[in-house]
């Protein structure tokens, strides 16, 4: 080891010996910045001391404050210390200069770095052993260990600035205050900020707008944003980093009428948001549904020279196709191209995603293939959102043919389940169960356990074994396995067929909440089971709310709630619904028209009195 230790370290040496030694026997004497540059490149505190030492032997060259600076910065990161104290030692002697404030900074950062608090105040005892006798610390090395301390422990700070500054008659300036204020403000702190302020104030220090900034951040950070407003009264100059936060402490209540001012102040005051803060008030202004105001703002700043980034035009992208208006997304996709603003796999996943939501598949199809004219590539959410989107809406051929196309990209996206959940349930809308079955099988060697499980839970429902189908389910969801839409219609039915309506309920909200709507052949159950125990209006409202989160009814949804209405002898809202179910386009069946008919058979209504009734079967 200690052979390839040493040959490791001739070839370093030879390498930076060529970097100046020319092929003659002339020598290119470096630069003090070139030999510092080259010790802080070394990747050891040996490497950095051979590098040193090398250099000290090169003809015409003698070391200097900074290249002894440059190597004790490189030992305080491997924490030689010790070495340090002997190159403080040997500086007067050898280059025939003391140690100044710039080492001893470096020093006191190198012990905070180290968590070695007691440390960094020893430092001053080092001043009085290398500068003239009675010789006291200059401000811009007390503020250095001020500044450190303060990040450790604010109460520490304090009191070395009481003894070790106010205590030697040393007057803080305006950084040392800051420095303070910081460090109130990071423990929230912030009665002992304002009494800081005063203290400025009283002793004639110019509060800078650092300090007040620093004070705004913690009052908006603890959700004082009025009284952090207030205090921009006293300001007598601002900056962009007052507006800044302000502007996102406004966004993050959702006060988009007060983040509005503060943008219309910043403007009128020269400054300009920074885009953080600017694509906050446009994420807002988009949920809103306010995106022409979106885009003014982006285009006011624009106009005062600022590039905006690809993040706050996807934020942009994002309100126009959460507002219907995926065209108009696109549009602004080709300006950002020639804004010299490169769209990246998000911005495309964004307008995909909006072109599937509003069932414009040939869109969201050409942009997919655009992504890769265009060089951008895919990820799992590209094809997760248009595979799903695809088999949603009954194109699910459509969607296995993109699935194929994903499973060549060398595997990168075969563990991503989303996909296959996708095609599952096209399948399952198709009312294709074999298939289905058949792919969950293909699944095995990508996701053995969840597929496993799912096909125990299929077994097990037709069985009728409801303990086992607990246990796993309870399995299923402490590990985070998804289920797939058939075992959830699965799940339906059994429950249904075994009268757990309650639990038949909770598992068709999970199945919407996963994005998978269930067809008529499965809520039906539920449908029919409700009606059966005489709860046709709790029918009702399950059918409404179906409805709403876009299931699909069939002629046997409406069947049953006119069949539970005629049985109850509530014929008017059995026609209702009836008429409901022609509006739609559904033709009414002979079970339907049987239940009325029954009505009349009973006395309970005049099956051929009822005028819209009449109409209807005119027609």
């Amino acid at each position: 080891m200690s052979k390839i230790f040493n040959l490791r370290k001739e070839m370093l040496l030879s390498n930076i010996r060529s970097r100046f030694i020319s092929t003659t026997t002339s020598v290119l004497v470096p630069t003090h910045e070139q030999i510092a540059h080259l010790i802080l490149e070394q990747k050891s505190a040996s490497e950095a001391l051979q590098t040193f030492e090398w250099a000290s032997k090169v003809p015409n060259f003698t070391h200097t404050v900074s290249t002894y600076r440059a190597l004790i910065h490189k030992l305080c990161t491997f924490r030689q210390f010790k070495t340090v104290d002997h190159l403080l030692d040997e500086m007067p002697k050898r280059i025939g200069l003391t140690p100044n404030d710039d080492i001893f900074i470096t020093i006191v950062r190198g012990f905070g770095r180290a968590k070695m608090t007691r440390e960094v105040i020893k430092v001053l005892d080092l001043v009085p052993k290398f500068e003239e006798s009675g010789a006291t610390p200059s401000l811009k090395l007390l503020n250095a260990i001020l500044d450190v301390l303060v990040k450790e422990d604010i109460d520490i700070a304090r009191e070395f600035y009481r003894k070790k500054m106010m205590g030697c008659g040393v007057k803080g300036d305006d950084y040392t205050y800051g420095i303070l204020m910081k460090g109130f403000c990071l423990t929230n702190r912030i009665a002992d900020g304002f009494k800081l302020l005063q203290v400025m104030k009283n002793h004639g220090v110019k509060v800078n707008v650092v300090v007040y900034n620093t004070l705004i951040y913690a009052l908006c950070k603890n959700g004082k944003v009025g009284r952090a407003r207030s205090l921009t009264n006293e300001m007598k100059e601002f900056s962009n980093v007052t507006y800044n936060i302000l502007i996102s402490a406004y966004c993050n209540e959702g006060n988009l009428v007060q983040a509005m001012v503060m943008i219309e102040k910043c403007f009128s005051n020269g400054f300009v948001p920074d885009i953080i803060p600017l694509t906050k008030v446009i994420e807002i202004l988009c949920n809103a549904g306010r995106i022409s105001e979106a885009v003014e703002v982006l285009e006011r700043v624009e106009k005062k020279g600022v590039n905006l980034d690809v993040v706050a035009y996807n934020t942009l992208l994002k309100g126009f196709a959460k507002a219907g208006k995926v065209r108009a997304g696109y549009g602004f996709l080709k300006q950002m191209e020639m804004k010299g603003c490169l769209p990246n796999t998000e911005t495309y996943n964004i307008l995909v995603a909006g072109f599937c939501e509003s069932k414009d598949f040939d869109s969201a199809l050409d942009l997919f293939h655009e992504m890769k004219r265009a060089c951008v590539n895919w990820d799992s959410i590209t094809f997760k959102t248009l595979i799903y989107g695809l088999c949603s809406s009954g194109k699910t051929r459509d969607g296995i043919k993109i699935f194929e196309r994903m499973c060549e990209e060398k595997g990168r996206f075969l563990g991503c389940i989303g996909p296959y959940n996708s095609i599952l349930y096209g399948l399952y809308r198709d009312n294709c169960l074999d298939e289905a079955l058949e792919f969950l099988n293909s699944m095995k060697n990508l996701f053995p356990r969840a597929v496993d499980r799912s096909l125990r839970i299929l077994r097990l429902c037709k069985e009728g074994s409801d303990i086992e189908v607990n246990q796993i389910l309870d399995k299923m969801s402490e590990e985070g396995d998804l289920l797939s839409a058939p075992v959830y219609a699965s799940l339906i039915r059994k429950f249904c067929e075994e009268g757990c309506l309650k639990r038949a309920v909770e598992v068709t909200n999970e199945m919407i909440g996963r994005g998978y709507f269930p067809v008529g052949s499965t809520f039906n159950g539920l449908i029919g089971g409700l009606c059966r125990q005489g709860k046709v209006g709790r029918a009702v409202r399950l059918v409404e709310d179906l409805k709403k989160r876009g299931c699909l009814l069939d002629c046997e949804s409406y069947g049953l709630i006119i069949n539970g209405f005629c049985k109850q002898g509530e014929f008017q809202q059995g026609l209702m619904v009836l008429m409901e179910m022609v509006e739609r386009g559904i033709a009414p069946d002979y079970c339907i028209w049987n239940a009325l008919i029954m009505v009349t058979f009973e006395g309970k209504t005049r099956f051929l009195d009822h005028k819209l009734l009449q109409l209807l079967i005119q027609n």
